[in-house]
This record gives C-alpha cells, structure tokens and sequence, in this order.
C-alpha cells in the first residue's frame, strides 16, 4: 500500500479560461478546446480500442498519438518490461514504468484514502485532475467497473471536465464506441477507490505530463505484447495441465517436461532452425504467432491431442493442426518432424505461391538436418531407400510431372515417391550450391513459372531436363545412409 501523502487542492476555476495555455509556462502541454462557459477538454484525442486486457497501454498510446508519436499500445506494453509469460495486460506499477520510459513525468500515482474522510479526499485528487486540464495534459485513472468492492479494475483516460453539468469526459478503450464519454464526476469518485483494506482506500492517478516524447514506430516483427496476448488466448488450455511456456520468437513453446528441458528444446532445435532458415530463405516471419506443443512421449501427445484439441493424431511425430494454429509433436521421436513443420508457416509467409512439391520438399529436406559453416543442410535420411528402389524399378515420373502436380495430386501419391522424390531434389540442389538459388529465382518469378521448371532449367544451366533426371539419378543411387 502507497504510503499517505497530503493531496493538493486546486483553487476555484474563473468562469472563463484564456485559451492560449502557452501562457501557463508548459511547453509540451496539449491545447485545450474551451468554451465561453469555461468546459475543458483536450481536443482530437484518438480513442483506441485496446487488445484484451491492454486498457492502461491503449489509454497511454492515445495520448502519445494525440502527442504525433506512431507509436501504439503494443510498444507501451514493450516499454513495460512485463514478461509476455504472464499472459496479461500491465497493471499500475508496470503501466507507470512504461509511461517514464516513454517521456513522462508522472509523479506520485497511488493515493491512500482514509474511509472515514473519503469524499473530502477523493475531491480534493479530483480538483488535481482538473488542474492538470488546465496546464493541457490528461491523466488515467484506474477505476472499478462498477461499485462492487471486488470488481474488476479498468484504466480510463480523462481528457476533459464540463462544470456546467459536474461531469468528466473520458475515453473508455475496453468500448468501440468509447470515445468522450461522459461520467458524472459523483459517479467517478464513487468508481475511483480500490477498496483493497476496509479502512484505507486506494486511488490511482497517472497525470500524463510529458517531458520529452521518445522517437519510435511499431516494430514489423512480432512484439512482447503479440506473445503476451497469444498467452492470454490460450490461458484455458494452461490451467488444465501444467505446461511450461517458452517465448521462442516466433512461435510460443509448451512443454510438459521440465522447465529446463523445455527451454534446451526451445533453443537448440527451433531457434537454432528458425536463424539459419531466415538466413538463408526467409525475409519475414509467420502471419502470427503459432503455438508449438511438445509433448513428452507418446502417451502425453495421443491423450492429449485428443484431451486439449478432441483430435486423433494419424502419425506417430507429429502434424501442424490448421484450425488450431499449433504444431503439436511427439519430441521424444526426435527434432526432424519439429524442423520439417517450422518451414511450413515461414514458406506461406515469404512464398504464398509455392507449389507443394517444393514446399514439401524443402521441409523434407531439413527434417534431418545439421549445419556446414554456418548454414543449415540437410542429411540423407530415410526416406533414400524407398527412392533408390523406385529408381531402380523405373517408377519414378519425370520432374517436369513431380513439379506440375497439383496439392491433391501431389499428396495423392499412389507410388509413395513424391515427397522423397522432391526432397533428393533439393538435397542434389544443396549439394551443388544452387539449392538458394533456386528457391529465391522461383519465388521472384512464380508468377510466370508456376511450376518451377524454368527456373530449375535456369539454375542448372539445362534446356533438357530428362537429361538432368538421369544425371540426378545415378547421383541418388551413389548415396548411403
């Protein structure tokens, strides 16, 4: 509890306000609008609508927009230094850390209110709302939602006071329609205690007096504040089971192994995948956050895909659920199907028209993978053998029919070769040099090359691609595991 202060009473306001308010000295205040019969209101604030449970961040990013900084309430949240594993909005002591760090200068916020003197008290805090209307700043106010002792607590912005009939204007975030809303002020000293101790209230007032207004823009990239209100979405699912969440940008991880555990996996398989594919491929990261569930053994992915998604795995490593925006793995059968699925979300972000074969294969390719100075590769795995007899047996199509098959032809395989057939594709590409290659000439020109065979004949310096084929499958029957 905020040790007691004296509060300060602001004198009378005259029945009419200069409206110059460079005049009171404050060079960063905003400009009132003010009428002959002496309302105060800051005018052109912006209302925004906040991100659940981000009230106090959007109130905040409304004064700093009103200020003509680009910065929103995600950025308030950042600047908050809140973990995003708490899965909530700031409250007081994180809101205030973010609104000194962001230029303010907001003196003392928590009051304590003495029961037995109250109304005195709370209008007295009232009258320093007013003034701070006068020198052009607005200030939040941390409220209940209603006058139940136990309701929940909501950050406002107050922007203005209309004497004529005793009521504050403010702009409510948690409403879509809640810009310069109107409260008797009666009704705001009634909502403003937070009646945490039946004798001593508490009051919470952030005057948003600026100092100097930092420079910045949104970040492109996902924020603490995108993980924190993934978190919040998935809270439901948290308190059924104990799952340990890992902030892996740009996925969050959910493991019920150890917490250390988790983060070892976090680190040494999906952020380790996740560089070394934006190194060498991708520009930009998934549309939005995913989730990445690992589950321990087989038993814990079988019970609880069907537990947390009413889903009934069709393969023993895993699978990317599209409803559910989740990898949802088996770990305990290795990292490969991990790394085979990352690619996923990163291709339909950075290469939406990307055909199957390719997506598949490139995806294939790294689901046993290793790094050679400095870049990823993948390995020769298990799916060789398979391939090598389909050679042998001369089952294979051509690569002109593998790489204009269409999502259901190729996944539709009746000979089960496909996805081993593009993958040694890519593998041969790697190994030559020219898999980058490719993948960002067929990426720039998919539009005119849909398949990828002008760009495959380009890279390899080859109009004849039976030709080719019979060179790469002398190449994939010298292999060995």
């Amino acid at each position: 509890m905020a040790k007691r202060v004296a509060l300060f009473l602001f004198l009378s306001l005259p029945l009419l306000i200069f409206c110059s308010i460079s005049m009171l000295g404050n060079c960063n205040a905003i400009s009132l609008k003010q009428t002959s019969q002496a309302l105060l209101l800051i005018d052109n604030v912006p209302h925004l609508r906040q991100r659940p449970d981000f009230c106090g961040e959007a109130c905040v990013a409304m004064v700093l927009q009103k200020l003509g900084s680009k910065l929103d309430q995600d950025a308030v949240f950042d600047r908050s230094g809140l973990s995003p594993l708490e899965g909530r909005g700031c409250y007081t002591r994180e809101l205030v850390a973010a609104v000194k760090g962001l230029g303010f200068e907001p003196g003392q916020v928590w009051y304590s209110i003495p029961t037995s003197d109250s109304q005195s008290q709370l209008q007295s805090l009232f009258e320093s709302v007013r003034a701070g209307l006068v020198s052009g700043y607005p200030s939040i106010v941390c409220t209940r939602f209603d006058q139940q002792p136990n309701a929940s607590e909501h950050f406002r912005l107050i922007i203005g006071y209309d004497p004529r009939s005793d009521e504050i204007i403010y702009h409510d975030p948690a409403l879509e329609q809640g810009k310069s809303l109107r409260m008797k002020r009666t009704e705001l000293l009634s909502l403003w205690p937070l009646k945490y101790d039946s004798k001593n209230w508490t009051a919470v007032w952030i005057p948003m007096q600026l100092k100097s207004l930092p420079p910045g823009t949104p970040s492109d990239r996902f924020t603490n504040a995108d993980f924190a209100q993934h978190i919040m979405k998935l809270q439901p699912q948290l308190t059924r089971k104990q799952f340990h969440a890992v902030v892996q940008p740009p996925f969050v991880v959910l493991g019920d192994e150890s917490k250390e555990v988790v983060e070892q996996r976090s680190k040494s398989t999906i952020q380790w995948a996740v560089d070394h594919l934006m190194k060498d491929y991708f520009k930009r990261e998934p549309g939005k956050v995913i989730t990445i569930w690992l589950f321990k053994d087989a038993k814990s992915y079988q019970q609880n895909c069907k537990e947390l998604f009413d889903l009934v795995p069709t393969t023993p490593y895993g699978f990317y659920s599209t409803k559910h925006e989740a990898l949802l793995m088996d770990i305990s059968t290795g990292g490969g199907t991990l790394v085979h699925e990352i690619v996923h979300p990163f291709m339909a972000s950075n290469f939406p028209k990307c055909p199957s074969w390719f997506n598949e294969g490139l995806a294939s390719l790294y689901e046993q993978s290793d790094e050679r100075e400095g870049h990823i590769i993948g390995l020769v795995n298990w799916r060789l053998p398979g391939l090598q007899t389909a050679i042998k047996r001369k089952q294979l199509p051509t690569f002109q029919e593998l790489m204009a098959t269409s999502t259901n032809e190729f996944y539709n395989d009746p000979r089960l070769t496909n996805y081993a057939q593009a993958r040694y594709l890519c593998y041969y590409l790697q190994e030559k040099g020219k898999l980058q290659a490719f993948y960002r000439g067929f990426a720039e020109n998919a539009s005119t090359d849909a398949t990828g065979i002008e760009t495959l004949k380009k890279v390899l310096q080859q109009s004849d691609l039976t030709e080719f084929q019979s060179e790469w499958e002398t190449f994939v029957l010298g292999l060995s595991r």
